[in-house]
C-alpha cells in the first residue's frame, strides 16, 4: 500500500508585533486571519509526479525592538505525518538557531528569545525538518524559510561631523553657498518615512538659511561686515519622518567665519604730525613714524606711504615698515639749521591691494601734513672740499708751501679754527701745516723715485671746543725732475775669443733711467775719453737706446792680457742732462773654430749665486753660540759632584741585597760546584777587576795546589789568610759571598728566610758588637731607631 507524506508549515497571524507571512506569488497586505499551511508532498513509489500546491510560504516579517517580557512568537511547524503521539521531532537550523530562535521539538512552535535589531541584521535564513524520534530519520525533506526584521523608527538622524567649520568672504551676496551638512538615518529607507530626513535651522537666523532636503547652508543677509562681526555659530537640525510630529532628530553646529576683503580705506588718526630733527643727523637716519589705520587685515591692510608735495620733498624720504605698517620718515640729505630750520611735507597712505568691487566706497587712500623742525647743534668745522689734490716737484726746497686747505665753523658763532696734520698718516713728518691759515709746506726733501704719492690727513678743530673737529684727506703727488743719471740695465761681463776677427760684435748694451720722461727716454752711448783712442774695442751707438761693442783687432792673447775693462759713458737728453760712466768687463778666452768658449784663465763668467753678507754673519753667530753652549755644558758636567751612596738616613734602597736562593751547606753538592774550590788551578788569576784601575800592578802569585782530600773549611781559611796579607787586595770595603758560613758565627745566619720578626720588632744594637766592618750599618739602623723613639 502506498502512502503519501506531507509536511505542513503553519504560521499563525496574531497581534501586529507577530509574524507576517508572504507568499512566493504575491505579498499579503494586512494581517492573516487564519493559519497558512505549506504542503510539501513526499515521493510516492506508485505516483511519480508531485502533488500540486496552491501556496508556498517561505518568508515572514518580525518586528524589531520587541519590548515584551515573554519570548516573541514567530510561527509553527507541522507535518502531516504528525499523529500527535510524540513520535516526530522538529528541529531548526540556520542563522541564530538554538540561540536567537528556538523551536519546541514536540509542537514545532518557533520563538525569538532576544530583541532583534534590523540595523544589526535585517534577514535570517533558517531551515526546518521533522524526523522520527525513534529512528532519527527525516520523515520530510528539509525546508528553508526567511525571517525579515520589520523596521521601526528607532534611530535618530546622525550628522557626519559633530562640528562643521566654514568661511565666506564678507560683503557676500544673498544666497552665497557656505557649506553643505549631511545627516544619515540607520532606519530602513524603503519602509515608511523612518529614514526620510528634513533639515532646518535652529540658530543663525536671519544671517543664514538651510535647504530642507539638501542641507546646503546659504547666506540670507546682505552686506555682512567682518569688521562688525567675524564669527557666527549656526545650529542645524535633521529630523526623520519627513519632519512630522513624533520624528527623531539630531543637531550639529556650524562655525562660520567671515574672511576679510579690502572694503575699508586707510585713515590717519590725525591730520598733522610734528617732529624735531637735529641738524647733525646723518643721512638715512629716522626722524619719526606715522601710521594710518586700516580696519582690514593681512594683505588688505598693507599700506604704502609716499611724500606727494612739500618744501622738503628732496630732503626727506619715507618707507613702510612691513611688520607694523608704519611710515618711517628718514633724512635723505644733510640738514643745515643756518640755511633752513622748518620743513613741511604732505604724506599720503595708499592701499597696495585694491578690490575693484568696492571702489564705490571711495578712494582707498588718505593724506596728512608733517612738520619737521630742524634743531641747531654745535657742528664741527667744514672743509671747502671733500678732498684735496696737490702737486709738488721733488726738488722743491724745504719749508716751501705746496698748497692750502680751508675750513670754517658752520654755526652762527663762527668760532675760529686751527689746523694740524694727523701724524699717523705722516710718520716721517715730511709735511707740516700752518695752524692758523691751513697752508701745507715741506719739512724734509722729497724724492719721486722713493715715493710718488703722499697721502696725509688734515684735522680742523674749533679753538674753543677742540672736540668739534673734522678731517679731510690730502693727496700730494711728487712731480719728477731729471736728477738721476742713466745706468746699465744689468751687470755686463762678456768675453772675447783669442781668435776673434776685427769688427766682430761681442756684446749689446742697454740702459735704464729712474726718472720719468714724458716724451720717452733717449740715451746716447760713447767710450770714455781715456779709452777712446787706446782701447782694443770700439762702441757703436744704435740710436735706439742700445749700443754694441765691437773688436778693433784680429787676435787677442790671454797670456798677455786676460781681462779688459771698458768704460762707457751714458747720457740722457732731458734737462739738465745727466750722465754716468759704467764699466764693461771683457775676458779673453780660448774658443773653438765656431766661436764657442772653451776655457778662460779667470773665474767663470757665470757667477754662482752666493750667500749674502747678512746670511754669512747669521751662520757665523749660530756656530759661535753652539760652541759656547757645548763648552758650558762640558764645564757643568765636570763640576757636578758625585752623589753619596746614601742620600738620607731613610734611603737604603742601594744597600739592600736580595738573595733568591740559599745554598744547602757543604752537604749540598747539587747547588754549588765545590770542585772549583778544591782545584785552584781552575781559577784565572790573571783576571783583574774592571771597575777600578790598580795603582801598582803586582805579578799574580801562584799558590800551592790543595790536596784532593783537603777539607773545605781549611781551604777557605787558607784563602782568607792569603787575601788578608795580599798587597794587591782593594783598599775599600767589599762584599764577599761564601757558600759556607762556619760554626760559631757571631752573626749566625744572615738569611732573611729565617727572620720571623718585622723591622719594627727588631733591635739592631747587636750590630755594634760585630766589629768595625759593620759600623756603618750599625750607625744607620741605630739612627733609625732613635728617630722612631722621638
Amino acid at each position: 500500500m502506498r502512502t503519501y507524506h506531507c509536511f505542513w508549515l503553519l504560521f499563525w497571524a496574531g497581534q501586529p508585533h507577530q509574524s507576517f507571512l508572504t507568499s512566493l506569488s504575491k505579498r499579503t497586505s494586512g494581517f492573516a486571519e487564519k493559519e497558512k499551511v505549506l504542503v510539501l508532498s513526499g515521493n510516492s513509489r506508485r505516483d511519480p509526479h508531485r502533488s500540486k500546491r496552491s501556496w508556498m510560504w517561505n518568508q515572514f516579517f518580525l518586528l524589531e525592538e520587541y519590548t515584551g517580557t515573554d519570548y516573541q512568537y514567530v510561527g509553527k511547524l507541522h507535518s502531516d505525518q504528525d499523529k500527535g503521539d510524540g513520535s516526530l521531532k522538529y528541529i531548526l537550523s540556520g542563522d541564530g538557531a538554538g540561540d536567537l530562535f528556538i523551536i519546541n521539538e514536540n509542537t514545532g512552535d518557533i520563538q525569538a528569545t532576544k530583541r532583534l535589531d534590523r540595523e544589526e541584521k535585517p534577514v535570517y535564513i533558517l531551515r526546518a525538518q521533522a524526523i522520527n524520534r525513534r529512528t532519527g530519520r527525516p520523515v520530510e525533506p528539509e525546508s528553508e524559510f526567511i525571517i525579515k526584521i520589520h523596521d521601526i523608527n528607532d534611530n535618530e538622524p546622525m550628522f557626519t561631523k559633530d562640528v562643521y567649520n566654514a568661511s565666506i568672504p564678507e560683503m557676500s551676496d544673498v544666497g552665497t553657498f557656505v557649506v553643505q551638512v549631511t545627516a544619515t538615518d540607520a532606519d530602513d529607507p524603503t519602509y515608511g518615512n523612518s529614514a526620510k530626513v528634513v533639515y532646518s535651522i535652529l540658530q543663525g537666523q536671519p544671517y543664514f538659511s538651510v535647504e530642507s532636503e539638501t542641507g546646503i547652508i546659504k547666506t540670507a543677509l546682505l552686506n555682512m561686515d567682518r569688521e562688525n562681526r567675524e564669527q557666527y555659530q549656526v545650529v542645524i537640525q535633521a529630523k526623520d519622518m519627513g519632519g512630522q510630529m513624533g520624528g527623531l532628530s539630531g543637531t550639529t553646529t556650524v562655525n562660520i567665519t567671515l574672511t576679510d576683503v579690502n572694503d575699508n580705506p586707510p585713515r590717519f588718526p590725525q591730520s598733522t604730525y610734528q617732529f624735531r630733527a637735529p641738524e647733525s643727523m646723518p643721512p638715512d637716519s629716522p626722524v619719526g613714524r606715522i601710521k594710518a589705520n586700516d580696519a582690514d587685515v593681512d594683505e588688505n591692510a598693507e599700506i604704502e606711504y609716499s611724500i606727494t608735495e612739500g618744501d622738503g620733498y628732496d630732503m626727506f624720504g619715507i618707507t613702510t615698515d612691513k611688520d607694523t605698517q608704519e611710515g618711517i620718515i628718514t633724512v635723505k640729505k644733510a640738514l643745515d639749521f643756518e640755511n633752513k630750520n622748518l620743513y613741511i611735507l604732505k604724506v599720503e597712505a595708499t592701499n597696495t591691494h585694491v578690490d575693484p568691487r568696492f571702489l564705490y566706497l571711495g578712494p582707498f587712500k588718505d593724506s596728512a601734513t608733517v612738520r619737521i623742525q630742524v634743531e641747531d647743534v654745535d657742528e664741527p668745522p667744514v672743509f671747502s672740499r671733500p678732498a684735496y689734490i696737490m702737486e709738488v716737484k721733488e726738488d722743491i726746497p724745504i719749508n716751501s708751501v705746496i698748497g692750502t686747505v680751508t675750513a670754517q665753523d658752520p654755526d652762527a658763532a663762527k668760532n675760529p679754527v686751527k689746523y694740524s696734520v694727523d701724524r699717523h698718516t705722516d710718520m716721517d713728518r715730511v709735511f707740516n701745516i700752518n695752524s692758523g691759515n691751513g697752508s701745507i709746506f715741506t719739512s724734509k726733501p722729497l724724492d719721486r723715485e722713493t715715493l710718488l704719492w703722499h697721502n696725509i690727513t688734515v684735522i680742523a678743530a674749533e679753538i674753543n671746543n677742540p672736540k668739534q673737529s673734522s678731517r679731510v684727506p690730502v693727496f700730494i703727488k711728487v712731480l719728477d725732475v731729471n736728477d738721476n743719471a742713466p745706468e746699465f740695465a744689468m751687470f755686463y761681463e762678456t768675453f772675447v775669443c783669442e781668435n776673434a776677427k776685427a769688427e766682430q760684435l761681442i756684446q749689446t748694451l742697454s740702459a735704464v733711467d729712474k726718472d720719468d720722461s714724458y716724451s720717452g727716454h733717449q740715451f746716447s752711448f760713447s767710450l770714455a775719453p781715456e779709452a777712446a783712442s787706446s782701447s782694443n774695442f770700439t762702441l757703436q751707438d744704435n740710436r735706439d737706446n742700445t749700443a754694441g761693442i765691437f773688436t778693433r783687432k784680429t787676435r787677442y792673447n790671454r797670456h798677455e792680457m786676460s781681462t779688459y775693462f771698458l768704460p762707457v759713458v751714458i747720457s740722457d737728453n732731458d734737462y739738465p742732462i745727466q750722465s754716468s760712466t759704467e764699466t764693461v768687463t771683457i775676458r779673453v778666452c780660448a774658443c773653438d773654430h765656431r766661436g764657442k768658449m772653451l776655457s778662460c784663465n779667470a773665474e767663470a763668467l757665470i757667477h754662482p749665486t752666493g750667500l749674502s753678507t747678512g746670511a754669512l754673519i747669521a751662520i757665523l753667530l749660530c756656530i759661535i753660540i753652539l760652541l759656547v753652549t757645548v763648552v758650558l755644558f762640558a764645564a757643568l758636567r765636570r763640576q757636578r759632584k758625585k752623589e753619596p751612596l746614601i742620600i738620607s738616613k731613610e734611603d737604603i734602597r742601594d744597600n739592600i741585597v736580595s738573595y733568591n736562593d740559599e745554598g744547602g751547606g757543604e752537604e749540598d753538592t747539587q747547588a754549588f760546584d765545590i770542585g772549583t774550590l778544591r782545584n785552584p788551578e781552575a781559577i784565572d788569576d790573571n783576571k783583574l777587576r774592571r771597575d777600578i784601575v790598580p795603582e801598582t800592578l803586582f805579578m799574580p802569585r801562584r799558590t800551592a795546589t790543595a790536596r784532593d782530600n783537603t777539607d773545605v773549611r781549611d781551604f777557605i781559611n787558607q784563602r782568607l789568610k792569603e787575601n788578608d796579607t795580599d798587597p794587591t787586595a782593594p783598599p775599600y770595603d767589599s762584599l764577599a759571598t761564601y757558600a759556607y758560613e762556619g760554626n760559631g758565627s757571631v752573626a749566625e745566619s744572615l738569611s732573611s728566610l729565617e727572620s720571623v720578626t718585622t723591622d719594627g720588632d727588631q733591635d739592631y744594637d747587636y750590630l755594634s758588637d760585630w766589629g768595625p766592618r759593620f759600623k756603618k750599618l750599625a750607625d744607620m739602623y741605630g739612627a733609625m731607631d732613635s728617630d722612631k723613639d722621638s
